[in-house]
């Protein structure tokens, strides 16, 4: 399908479900027993190369998954563009200056090692962190109970100064400084259970008394990070390392003996996900054995945190997962559990 066609197509989807509703339609203020999916046709027209991994295909495979019926009581809204002042609480200005100087005007160029921008990325990246604002706002504000960000390029990976990993902006980062700066939220939680290791959440909340990262991920693996030595200058980050051919058993025992009580201890007012998908059987960017229901029990485990310690309040945001078919079933399973279905 052509990007045209791609567009024209999310166009047609977002009115027969009610999505023409924006983010500022929401002050009608939607119950708060909702879930918001903020998604742009802006994501879908970022390429990386014809035959790289970090594809469109994703987001289509995810997309039409959640126009199942079972997802018609979502709210729907699209992703803004990420302000200026907002990136720049997770990043230099040499690094907005940079990627907006690389953007093409056509084909493709490289900016890193594994980072290659086209025509479209800028936009589909400042969309991919201004979704993530504009779901803090929408639950920081109660006008859902949760939401999940279906936007790429991902983020964890970027750092303050460095665009890595498939990664431009630090989506997590931008919105917990966001709920910070704009709505007084004090103590902010990452729940990452990528396989790949959210250096750069790790790198940008190093030494933030008042950000908790807690990440469940393989180990060795791209990017070499995540020991559980790794703890930050106050003691905030918790990594739970996996190594290869781990499956499920081994998925929940790090998160009841390692995540789960320091997340409960902590408190938070708000929780992130850095919701990646690549830790299923069948990625090809990882090895690890997670199947869809690993993903629904660990977002339900968060959920029961959430529900005691900051009124339900999740923020999800996708990250990585690169086998469509199996993309789909995993964002189903935890869609569907924050939606309570």
């Amino acid at each position: 399908m052509t990007r045209t066609g791609d567009a024209a197509a999310f166009t047609r989807r977002a009115a027969i479900a009610g999505a023409s509703a924006s983010l500022a339609c929401l002050g009608a203020r939607a119950e708060t027993t909702s879930t918001l999916l903020v998604t742009h046709p802006a994501a879908l027209a970022h390429e990386m190369g014809p035959t790289h991994v970090e594809r469109p295909e994703r987001l289509r495979a995810i997309l039409r998954a959640l126009e199942d019926l079972r997802f018609a009581g979502l709210i729907r809204a699209e992703a803004p563009l990420a302000p200026q002042e907002a990136l720049l609480r997770a990043h230099s200005s040499e690094h907005l200056l940079r990627l907006a100087k690389s953007a093409p005007s056509e084909e493709y160029v490289r900016i890193g090692p594994d980072v290659v921008m086209n025509g479209a990325t800028h936009e589909a990246a400042l969309r991919a962190a201004g979704g993530a604002i504009a779901a803090v706002d929408a639950i920081m504000r109660g006008e859902a109970k949760n939401a999940f960000v279906a936007m790429r390029p991902p983020g964890h990976h970027a750092t303050r100064n460095t665009p890595i990993g498939f990664c431009f902006f630090n989506n997590a980062a931008v919105a917990a400084l966001h709920a910070r700066a704009a709505h007084g939220a004090s103590r902010i939680a990452i729940v990452d259970f990528d396989v790949h290791h959210g250096n750069g959440v790790q790198e940008i909340f190093w030494s933030d008394p008042n950000v908790l990262y807690a990440s469940t991920h393989q180990m060795p693996l791209y990017p070499g990070t995540g020991a559980v030595s790794e703890t930050g200058a106050h003691d905030t980050i918790v990594n739970a390392p996996l190594v290869k051919g781990d499956g499920g058993a081994q998925f929940r025992e790090a998160l009841a003996s390692r995540i789960l009580p320091r997340l409960d201890a902590f408190s938070p007012d708000l929780i992130i996900f850095c919701a990646g998908f690549d830790a299923h059987l069948h990625d090809p960017l990882g090895g690890l054995r997670l199947v869809a229901e690993d993903f629904r029990d660990v977002t339900l485990h968060v959920m029961e945190i959430a529900a005691r310690r900051c009124k339900g309040r999740i923020v999800s945001l996708l990250e990585g997962g690169y086998r469509p078919e199996d993309l789909e079933r995993s964002v189903t399973a935890h869609v569907g559990a924050l939606m309570g279905a």
